[in-house]
């Protein structure tokens, strides 16, 4: 079997993986390039497995996986947060800790809702129809990462669409090519910031750990990259997708419109239910033993998070959307020591995003036809490409 494979429901796995979940917690499967590699579809072999310091993320290794061919540039590039190990990631993800702590979340909301309040306000007063992604889906997360990292949100549609290159450009020269271009824009923006400082986590870092020393501007400029593109893709993808999803599941709709306390339970089961980051990758520097199979040293690591979510044995009747169970446990987020960063953010996103949408506008419903609306394919982060709405 070769992976990656693309969805024929946006919210599902794609069908050519079920027979895996039948075949063991672990299994092999091919990449683009033949290259076999074991793919781990067991919530509990999962969950040990990123935890166990024998697994690498180091993309610089020889024997790193590269899923997709245009993503072999990458091994070029010393990629912080999420292609070093311990300490190097340690070190990074101490100095970012304090501005995505709960805390830290909990006092952003009021901001949040403003957004969110704003825009959706601009939607109501241009009235239906509405394309969801770049009305609303988009523009939420990318003015919240705009505002903490101190970013002049009037270049998001320069930086939104080399993000989309660098995620979904149809050969590895275009991805690299926009992640030069990305990376040429911070580095202009923190010479800039330098000069006059402003507020935002890139100005505390500046001040805090470029100045000491303590921060080469390189890395402080691949930091920023990865905050910029991960803080607005991830969350905008969970957005449009989750709304398509409940505006598919109009029962369980219903049903949250009636009891809104219960959208953080939601939200943390559309993660689960949607794992659209689907395919995390790891290389094992030593044998490790796990679930009747030794993994042996260079063998390559997939995690398919749709599966490991949808483990049975972890999650009865997995493929229901159902909030009433405690889905706190997925791998939407990773596990370990990698686990996102950005997650506290992310679901404070997500909660206020779609409790407002739905409350505000009570009437949403699809403008189209659900199986024409088109969405994103399975090499890329999983997600709606437009979302036609009407009310």
């Amino acid at each position: 079997m070769v992976f990656p494979q693309d969805r024929s429901c946006p919210y599902h796995p794609p069908t050519g993986y079920r027979p895996l979940s039948g075949q063991g917690p672990l299994t092999r499967v091919a990449f683009y390039d033949g290259r076999q590699v074991w793919a781990v579809t067991g919530h509990a072999e999962a969950r040990a497995l990123l935890t166990d310091r024998r697994l690498s993320s180091d993309r610089q290794n020889p024997a790193f996986p590269i899923p997709i061919e245009r993503l072999e540039a990458i091994r070029r590039v010393r990629t912080p947060l999420i292609g070093v190990d311990d300490p190097e990631h340690n070190t990074q993800r101490r100095m970012l800790i304090p501005s995505f702590s709960v805390k830290r979340t909990a006092a952003m909301r009021p901001d949040i809702q403003r957004i969110v309040d704003g825009l959706l306000d601009r939607m109501l007063a241009q009235g239906p129809p509405a394309e969801l992604v770049s009305a609303f889906a988009l523009p939420v997360p990318s003015m919240v990462i705009c505002a903490l990292l101190g970013i002049p949100y009037g270049d998001h549609e320069f930086f939104e669409e080399q993000s989309r290159r660098i995620l979904r450009g149809p050969t590895s020269e275009e991805s690299e090519q926009a992640r030069l271009r990305l990376e040429e824009y911070l580095t202009e923006l923190i010479a800039r910031k330098e000069r006059e400082p402003g507020d935002g986590l890139l100005d505390e870092l500046i001040a805090d750990r470029l100045k000491e020393g303590s921060l080469a501007h390189r890395e402080l400029v691949r930091l920023a990259m990865i905050l910029l593109v991960a803080g607005h893709e991830t969350t905008a993808n969970m957005i449009s997708l989750g709304t398509f999803t409940l505006l598919e599941h109009p029962e369980r709709l219903a049903r949250l419109r009636e009891r809104p306390e219960q959208i953080p339970a939601a939200v943390e089961e559309l993660l689960r239910f949607l794992s659209i980051a689907d395919g995390l990758v790891r290389v094992a520097t030593e044998d490790i033993e796990i679930g009747g199979v030794t993994i042996r040293a260079d063998d390559g690591v997939l995690f398919p998070t749709s599966l490991i979510n949808r483990d049975a044995t972890a999650y009865p009747e997995p493929d229901a959307l159902d909030w009433d169970r405690s889905a706190r446990h997925h791998v939407a987020f990773g596990f370990g020591v990698h686990q996102c960063l950005g997650q506290n953010l992310a679901r404070a996103e997500m909660e206020i995003a779609l409790g407002s949408l739905f409350t505000r506008i009570p009437d949403l419903r699809l403008a189209a036809p659900a199986a024409e609306i088109p969405f994103k394919p399975g090499d890329t982060l999983q997600g709606m490409i437009e979302l036609p709405v009407a009310w």
